[in-house]
């Protein structure tokens, strides 16, 4: 059970106080939002209220911050060792010392429920994530996707919601018609081998597997794809097959569905090696044949109500002048469905199932327009309300080109880079690095250099905004200094050490701080972690988790170069329990953003 942790006791205090000052003097309903300040010299705690009240009271901003300071000095208020106004009308607020020896000794207590809160309890969210189309490998695009929604997982969770995470399997049309096609026709052994269905069927031994060509199973369906779409696009004959290919599933034809199970355990075989990698979950997959004809049913529900209209042509058109967004067809004139249509039954499907709060769909932003159709159109039908739903873009991946500039990756000039590529990469990097330094190649030095692989191109990406574009580099993501996740680690590893070298001390005994400066900012940046579990929330990006394990571990390693931490004095506990704490708060940290701690290297 979370309790109200001591800062939030005594910043409560401290904004009661303030706001009660503001109504005496005839301000309704203010505002008080407490802050870290940019330097700790400036105050533990700040706020700006002053600043935003003087107009409405027809003060100067700095005399108004005075008379609030000394409101909150008289007050006497337990932990506040003093309070000071400073132009242009700021009031910053320093705390005592044992409120930073309640805020490490709650930081020990708790543990991995440090940073935890309960803002979102009783709150269900879904988030839909990582829906791979089952035709091809996945590449950087995918990661991004597949980060931003596991994170967003992790950090609802951690504000007290109950999340599901579930994905769509787009598994059906002309994509995995083409994907069969391709199969049948270039991964013949023979090519007197007749490309036929019926002919598969009978004598499947005819056609190459995927262990057969030395290929992992995703690599096998990306060239059967390529070359589906290849023959698709410069052959009428071929179109003419694979449109037909869709036809016969569409009518269930046994072969046809036989040749589709086939190929589709190939891609979930690929998909589950690398998504495993990662550490990804799903708590439901939901597949795309299963439902896609129910959003017709919809289209019909829209054009009795009249919030449709059908064309001349037989097309159904949406009415979405009043939310300011164009239009889109939801039916073809041949009464084929769209992607927006089979969407929609989905939205309804999840609704039914989930009896969610809020459901989020992690996508990219060219999809932004499409999920906004989607949203009003779903209100439209009475499936739920436009804040029901939310769609979480993310900035484009793209490739280090000349001079640092970002290249977007592109299929079609063969740039795109796969996850299993990166990480590889990442790894053997790492791995060739530990053997230069004269460490012995072997399975635990392997598996070493992986987890610090996966570490380094999580970090990497979740790092920036997720709303920023980025341009992925794999040297700078596995530096041991700077900004990257291996510098975290290792600041990590190196907590781990000192603690295990101090292993029998007595960590419970936290000593008041011996003197302010490296040692005391340091605790005081560790109280801060919570906030950046509630920014996170708010913002829905975990780069505010990111960014804050980078300041703390430059505070930990500074202090570390300058302080002797088992020095057998007086205060060897004391700074024990901040290395100890400290520990805490990365794992805690590197647990949201999906990435395991290592204990040593």
């Amino acid at each position: 059970m979370i309790t109200m942790s001591i800062k939030e006791s005594v910043l409560s205090s401290i904004e009661q106080e303030i706001v009660g000052f503001f109504v005496d003097h005839g301000v309704k309903s203010p505002t008080v939002v407490l802050e870290r300040p940019a330097d700790f010299e400036h105050g533990d705690i700040s706020t700006s209220v002053a600043l935003k009240c003087a107009k409405t009271l027809g003060k100067d901003p700095y005399t108004l911050a005075q008379d609030v300071a000394s409101h909150i000095s008289k007050k006497q208020l337990q932990h506040i060792h003093k309070v000071e106004a400073v132009k242009p009308g700021f009031v910053n607020i320093f705390f005592d010392q044992a409120f930073f020896e309640k805020i490490l000794g709650e930081i020990l207590k708790l543990k991995t429920d440090f940073g935890n809160n309960t803002s979102l309890k009783g709150q269900k969210w879904v988030i839909e994530h990582t829906s791979p189309n089952p035709n091809k490998a996945m590449h950087l695009g995918h990661l991004r996707n597949n980060l931003v929604g596991m994170s967003l997982v992790r950090t609802l969770s951690c504000n007290g919601a109950t999340v599901v995470s579930d994905a769509i399997d787009n598994n059906r049309g002309i994509a995995i018609a083409k994907l069969m096609w391709g199969f049948l026709a270039h991964m013949r052994k023979n090519e007197n081998v007749p490309i036929e269905i019926e002919y598969w069927n009978s004598h499947s031994e005819q056609w190459f597997s995927p262990k057969e060509l030395g290929l992992l199973p995703d690599m096998f369906i990306t060239k059967c794809y390529i070359s589906g779409e290849l023959d698709f696009k410069g052959n009428p004959v071929v179109e003419n097959k694979i449109r037909e290919l869709v036809a016969r599933w569409e009518a269930k034809e046994e072969d046809v569905w036989n040749l589709w199970s086939h190929m589709l355990a190939y891609a979930y075989e690929g998909m589950e090696r690398t998504l495993s990698r990662l550490g990804n979950h799903w708590d439901k997959i939901w597949h795309e044949h299963e439902h896609y004809q129910k959003g017709k049913d919809f289209v019909e529900k829209g054009l009795g109500k009249g919030v449709f209209k059908r064309l001349e042509d037989g097309a159904v058109l949406t009415d979405l002048s009043h939310y300011n967004l164009s239009d889109t067809i939801l039916l073809k004139n041949d009464g084929t469905s769209l992607y927006i249509t089979q969407d929609i039954a989905l939205t309804a499907l999840k609704k039914d199932f989930y009896n969610a709060e809020k459901l989020l769909w992690v996508i990219g932003p060219e999809q932004s327009l499409a999920m906004k159709q989607l949203f009003a159109v779903c209100e439209q039908l009475g499936i739920g309300l436009l804040e029901d739903f939310m769609h979480v873009s993310y900035g484009y991946v793209g490739l280090k080109g000349d001079n640092g500039s970002f290249t977007k990756m592109s299929s079609r000039e063969g740039t795109v880079v796969l996850i299993d590529d990166v990480i590889d990469a990442a790894r053997d990097k790492i791995l060739q690095r530990f053997v230069f330094e004269g460490k012995e190649e072997n399975d635990e030095l392997r598996d070493l250099s992986e987890k610090m692989a996966l570490a380094a191109v999580k970090f990497s990406i979740l790092k920036p905004d997720r709303t920023q574009d980025i341009v992925f580099d794999t040297d700078q993501s596995i530096e041991t200094t700077g900004d990257s996740g291996v510098y975290v680690l290792y600041s990590y590893v190196r907590t781990q050490s000192i603690l295990r070298k101090g292993a029998g001390k007595k960590l419970t005994k936290t000593n008041s701080l011996a003197r302010p400066g490296q040692e005391g900012n340091l605790v005081k940046l560790l109280m801060f972690f919570p906030d950046m579990v509630k920014r996170a929330k708010e913002d829905l990006s975990a780069h505010h988790i990111a960014q804050y394990l980078l300041e703390v571990c430059s505070a930990f390693n500074t202090w570390y170069a300058k302080e002797t931490i088992l020095d057998e004095s007086e205060q060897q506990y004391h700074k024990l329990a901040i290395t100890e704490a400290v520990g805490v708060v990365i794992k805690n940290g590197l647990s949201i953003l999906g990435i395991e701690t290592i204990e040593q290297i």
